[in-house]
């Protein structure tokens, strides 16, 4: 100790001290704080002197508002970008592309099958064909045959004939008008 006069203590009280050091801290947190700066420009609005005193930090609450406002804001735009973005791409890949491929499918798929070869199975299976053979077994059937190739060879030897006139000449048709 020197024998010097000792450092007068100051003046103010620990209570002042500490109420300080709360309004310095006000200062830092209001930018990041909303409800703080909500809450500190209330008071700071209730009591023109307070204000008046740290007018500071009365601008800061001001401008940590603004500046919410306008980043809430900037943030609904991007969410409604984002948001009509995530609607057309998900109805796009996911609504109208399947959609789209199920129908390409489907019909590509019936031209396959039908581009496909037949096998003996699926001919035996046919009930046309089927009804085709039990026809052509038929008596009936084999005069007709014969009558129809026969006219079919003098129309090729005749072109001048007529088809009636080449069924006229034909035997089978002369014995049934004569029968």
């Amino acid at each position: 100790m020197s024998p010097e006069k000792p450092h007068p203590r100051s003046k103010r009280s620990g209570i002042d001290h500490e109420e300080e050091k709360a309004w310095i801290s006000f200062y830092r947190r209001v930018g990041n704080d909303l409800a703080l700066a909500t809450e500190v420009l209330t008071q700071l609005d209730s009591d023109p002197e307070m204000r008046r005193a740290h007018l500071a930090l009365y601008l800061c609450c001001k401008e940590s508002l603004r500046a919410h406002k306008t980043r809430q804001a900037r943030n609904k735009r991007i969410g409604q970008f984002v948001r009509w973005l995530g609607n057309g791409l998900f109805t796009q890949l996911f609504v109208q592309w399947p959609n789209t491929l199920r129908r390409s499918l489907r019909h590509g798929g019936d031209l396959a099958v039908e581009c496909m070869p037949q096998t003996e199975k699926d001919i035996g299976k046919e009930p046309a064909l089927a009804k085709a053979r039990q026809l052509t077994q038929e008596p009936s059937f084999a005069t007709a045959q014969a009558d129809f190739r026969h006219q079919r060879t003098v129309l090729a030897a005749d072109p001048a004939a007529t088809p009636t006139d080449a069924s006229a000449s034909t035997p089978s048709t002369a014995t049934r008008k004569a029968a």
